[in-house]
């Protein structure tokens, strides 16, 4: 019985031991999937194993990408041959008549020229001996597809395709070749062998913009049709990516549904913004075009500006050589800043224009929508009419804003409403939707958090690190105005008064001096919030809030939103907006209004926060701003 029991444990070891084999085979041709709508396999698969792709030499893969550095090593030349060998003197003398023989052919030639006439440089010519070939050489390229940091060294033999088509720094290539570990230790543990070549886009080197190794951030943003090629911006696009399916992973495990709002809208959202005009009959020939008259400045002109900022800055200089009023001092340097200030505004806007300033005279009830249309600045209106009807809701899309002093004029938010909920609710779901998105980026991000970390920002993990342990810090806007109080005058242009707005540098200044972590302010004074937050019980201040992280300034804001029709139609009254504008809005409270309240998250300040850039234009795909839209 042991005996039958031994021999049935052997039989069935080999087929264990083949089974594991074959788990182990399956998993590797899984590790390197191919795509399935382009046959080639993701650089990522291969150099993001944790053996760094050893465990793939011998494989044959199909790859492709763009080079993004490159060399050539020329073969070692075949060795020379063997010296002659000593011969007799018969030898010498017969070896040297041959010699003389041929030193005296260019003579013959010569008689022969000149007896011959001209043709002779038509023989001359095709004896020319045919040029020598290049000496065989390796291509050695780093070519990356944009799936990862990390680039694989790919090398083609001289044989297969001429090296200086491959060489420039974004060529595009299609392989396949063999995946081996590099005869000579490198810092790549892996490399592919080329055997064959499907396809090479070339580049243009002299004309093309990338083809140094290191491009400002200025100048990539005249060329945003190349800038995901640099790793950089492809590490902040991925991040992005994971950004936007944090998002929707959020909302959509607490229960929200997704909903598109319109981009062109007859209502003012907010009800002061700048908007865009959406209109067809620009350019049309029954439209009345005259000079425009009016002055953004009731008459001042930028001249005029120019020459107040001149004589201001006079009466400066002449106070700091007197001394003896600083008080007086202090003030004429406030109106000095506010002056150049406004001069900037207005020759941004000069700027601006094109060409001479006009006015059409469009009736717009011959427009394309028989009214005027505008380019929304938020979804949050839109998105009512559904949380009134579905509960929780969300929207992520492109908003945009007609103002010359914003770096830029096109921005992605994130907007959300939920029925049946207050202030303190929005507030709260702000807070968890922002540690989720940090704790997100850490834990899906990691290869191109450490590249942004050792490039842009050294401190962007620990940051991130920090706000998902941080208890926030809720405080009301008075309680925000009082704590300046204690702040020395000196530090801010303006003593803050109540009723005033919170600039960017009071917020900053919240967040990074005072409390030294992410802070909410909420309870704002009606005049500087939108229309349609609630009014609170004292008729002064509106339930809204801002959320205002440490080096990211404002990244969230939100309200809850007035759902009584007397208050709500009262409020429009008041701040003089047109109420046609706002009667489907109005229609939620006459009809089934609820309690509701949401926010929005400037998407890209967000990630602008997490990589540790600066300038907003360089995570925006194709960034708009005044004067600029290349494409």
């Amino acid at each position: 019985m042991a005996t039958e029991q031994q021999h049935q444990l052997q039989q069935e070891q080999p087929q264990h031991e083949q089974q594991k084999q074959e788990e182990e085979a399956a998993a590797m041709l899984v590790a390197v999937t191919t795509c399935k709508y382009s046959n080639r396999v993701l650089l990522k698969t291969i150099l993001k194993r944790d053996d760094g792709g050893v465990g793939l030499v011998g494989k044959r893969v199909l790859i492709g990408g763009w080079v993004k550095s490159s060399k050539e090593e020329i073969k070692d030349p075949v060795p020379p041959p063997p010296p002659p060998q000593a011969v007799d003197k018969e030898s010498k003398v017969e070896i040297s008549c041959v010699e003389i023989i041929q030193s005296r052919i260019p003579f013959f030639r010569s008689i022969i020229n000149v007896l011959g006439g001209g043709n002779y440089h038509v023989r001359e010519k095709l004896e020319k001996p045919a040029p020598r070939p290049p000496p065989p050489s390796i291509a050695f390229l780093q070519v990356s597809d944009g799936s990862c940091v990390a680039t694989l060294q790919v090398h083609v033999a001289s044989s297969i395709a001429p090296p200086c088509q491959l060489l420039p720094i974004g060529t595009c290539i299609l392989v396949e070749g063999v995946l081996m570990q590099p005869s000579v230790p490198r810092k790549h543990v892996i490399e592919l062998k080329v055997e064959r070549i499907l396809h090479i886009g070339t580049v243009e080197h002299d004309k093309y913009p990338l083809s140094k190794k290191k491009v400002p951030f200025e100048m990539l943003r005249d060329y945003s049709q190349f800038r995901p090629r640099t790793t950089t911006v492809a590490s902040v696009v991925r991040i992005s990516n994971a950004l936007t399916f944090a998002t929707h992973t959020f909302f959509q495990n607490h229960g929200f549904l997704y909903v598109q709002v319109p981009i062109i809208t007859t209502t003012d959202c907010e009800g002061f913004s700048e908007k865009f005009q959406v209109t067809t009959l620009l350019g049309k020939a029954d439209i009345k075009v005259k000079p425009n008259t009016r002055n953004d400045t009731d008459g001042v002109g930028p001249e005029v500006i120019k020459s107040a900022v001149k004589e201001k800055s006079k009466v400066i200089e002449e106070l700091k050589r007197s001394e003896s009023n600083k008080e007086a001092l202090t003030v004429a340097v406030q109106d000095f800043h506010k002056t150049n200030e406004l001069a900037s505004q207005l020759e941004a806007r000069e700027k601006s224009k094109p060409g001479t300033s006009l006015k059409a005279d469009i009736n717009f009830s011959e427009d394309f929508f028989a009214r005027q249309t505008y380019l929304t600045v938020s979804g949050r209106l839109h998105l009512e009419s559904h949380a009134c009807a579905l509960g929780n809701v969300y929207s992520v899309g492109p908003r945009f804003r007609a103002d010359s002093t914003k770096r830029v004029a096109e921005m992605s938010m994130i907007d959300i409403e939920m029925a049946f909920s207050q202030l303190e609710d929005a507030m709260s779901c702000a807070d968890d939707f922002f540690k989720f998105l940090c704790k997100w980026i850490l834990d899906n991000c990691s290869e191109d958090l450490k590249f942004v970390s050792k490039r842009i920002n050294k401190t962007c993990i620990a940051h991130l690190q920090s706000m998902i342990s941080t208890t926030i810090e809720k405080i009301s806007y008075a309680d925000a105005v009082n704590s300046f109080k204690q702040v020395a005058d000196n530090k801010f242009e303006k003593k803050l008064e109540w009723g005033d707005d919170l600039t960017a540098d009071h917020l900053s200044y919240l967040a990074e001096e005072i409390y030294n972590k992410p802070v909410i302010i909420y309870n704002y004074p009606k005049e500087v919030k939108p229309f349609y937050a609630r009014l609170n019980d004292d008729r002064k201040t509106v339930a809204a809030f801002d959320m205002v992280v440490p080096k990211a300034g404002t990244l969230i804001s939100g309200s809850q939103n007035e759902e009584r029709f007397d208050m709500l139609s009262s409020r429009i009254k008041e701040l003089g907006l047109p109420r046609e504008q706002y009667e489907w809005y109005l229609d939620l409270r006459r009809h089934g209004t609820v309690k509701h309240s949401g926010f929005s998250l400037g998407f890209d300040h967000m990630v602008l926060f997490a990589t540790g850039l600066t300038d907003i234009r360089d995570v925006i795909p194709f960034p708009r701003s005044c004067g600029k839209a290349n494409n």
